[in-house]
């Protein structure tokens, strides 16, 4: 999984190094699932979080830079399940309807795991006393609750109910 681990800092480190993964992974993984969401609601929403994933790769730099720390190198294998999982949706036979969702299904197991990711290093951030890197983690991890409960409302309030 990762290198040699002494310390919580080492854990944090690559922490940090499967976030910036996981996230370059979605930057790719997100025009694919927007374009295939047939409702405009949840296309405009893959959208949005599409540059707010790249401004959250962005803030992960940031963070190298401040802890002089290269988040290159590794690969987020939990990540590339869970956008193998998104692809095969978009290939599944499925009225538009069951389509949408399942693709906000397998967006929200990719939320959840992000959210994990950012809570966690967030609190190792703040642990160590990098108080600049634990605001620009908590950040991040705000925007993934909110994308979360936007696609939770979308599917529980429209979108499943279309499906049925």
């Amino acid at each position: 999984m990762f290198g040699k681990l002494k310390s919580l800092d080492d854990l944090f480190h690559e922490q940090l190094k499967d976030l910036y993964s996981a996230e370059n992974q979605l930057l790719k993984a997100l025009p694919k699932m927007a374009k295939e969401a047939q409702d405009t609601r949840l296309r405009q929403g893959f959208e949005k979080h599409l540059q707010e994933t790249q401004n959250q790769v962005s803030r992960l730099e940031k963070i190298g830079k401040m802890l002089d720390v290269s988040l290159s190198g590794h690969t987020c294998k939990a990540m590339e399940g869970l956008v193998k999982e998104g692809q095969d949706t978009i290939h599944e036979d499925a009225t538009d309807e069951v389509k949408d969702a399942a693709l906000i299904a397998a967006a929200q197991r990719v939320e959840h795991y992000e959210i994990s990711g950012y809570g966690t290093a967030a609190h190792y951030a703040e642990r160590l006393g990098h108080t600049d890197a634990a605001q620009l983690l908590r950040q991040t991890l705000q925007e993934e609750q909110m994308t979360d409960t936007k696609l939770n409302d979308l599917a529980k309030n429209y979108i499943n109910a279309k499906a049925m």
